[in-house]
């Protein structure tokens, strides 16, 4: 990512776990010094641990982040997204805003800041915080290219990016964005199934955590279908025929749809 006036200074509005996250990130990828960067929380303590780990410029203020910084990263719950955006409204000029709020559309953070606004809205996902997440972006008018690889740097320090239209937007939120508590659902059973047949849970644990990795970078990597790559598990009268067996009895598939369709309408209720 280059460096130019867009980026010489980065506000955090909230400093919860995706803002430390992206702010280990961004130190870590060496594209930020921490006194460029800012951050703004209600939360003293919360503030004094970013302080105290990366050395990073703390404030309670959101329009004083505001006004020390080229880039805003709004990473406040959408609960509060009004309180927020209308506290910063008379210091808002030329800055690029990255909306990590979930539900929040574009249009209703340019009618709470400014028609002027330069708004990215992204959804990135909790694997941020050990780098390998996954964020889709959706832009807003009034933005260069420029702009937009700037956002996209700031993410890709913490994983992959996506761009998207963003109509699009609450279905990753359903499926990326709430979908790594599903994965610690299903390894958090693949672990009591093990447990159940007599393995130590540390051991039960550590096999379908590192099985699901695996699996997760072969789809990845090899580029192939998850189908194909589960025909190549499943051998004729076998092991894994049965389990798979089993999970569709269970309609394992089914639920899973349905959980990321529930999500998903979660997502626009939450911005509506």
């Amino acid at each position: 990512m280059s460096k130019t006036a867009l980026t010489q200074n980065l506000g955090f509005l909230g400093g919860g776990r995706m803002a430390e996250a992206l702010i280990n990130g961004v130190l870590s990828a060496k594209w930020y010094r921490p006194d460029q960067i800012h951050v703004a929380d209600p939360d003293r303590g919360r503030l004094d641990h970013l302080k105290t780990r990366y050395g990073v410029q703390i404030n309670v203020a959101n329009h004083e982040v505001v006004a020390l910084s080229d880039v805003i990263i709004l990473a406040v719950k959408p609960q509060v997204i009004v309180e927020a955006l209308t506290g910063i409204r008379g210091v808002l000029t030329n800055h690029l805003v990255i909306s990590v709020a979930a539900g929040v559309t574009i249009d209703r953070i340019r009618d709470l800041c400014a028609p002027a606004a330069r708004i990215i809205r992204a959804m990135p996902n909790t694997p941020a915080m050990v780098g390998e997440g996954i964020t889709a972006l959706a832009i807003g008018p009034n933005l260069d290219e420029e702009a937009v690889a700037c956002a996209e740097g700031i993410l890709r320090s913490v994983g992959r990016v996506v761009r998207i239209q963003e109509q699009l937007m609450d279905a990753v939120t359903g499926l990326s964005g709430s979908g790594p508590a599903y994965v610690f659902l299903v390894i958090e059973a693949m672990t009591d199934g093990g447990v159940k047949m007599g393995l130590p849970r540390e051991t039960a644990s550590l096999l379908a955590a590192q099985t699901v990795l695996g699996a997760a970078r072969m789809v990845l990597e090899t580029g192939q279908h998850p189908a194909r790559l589960k025909d190549q598990v499943t051998s004729p009268g076998g092991t894994t025929m049965a389990g798979l067996h089993r999970l569709e009895q269970g309609r394992v598939r089914a639920v899973l749809i349905d959980a990321i369709e529930t999500a998903t309408k979660r997502s626009k209720e939450l911005g509506g």
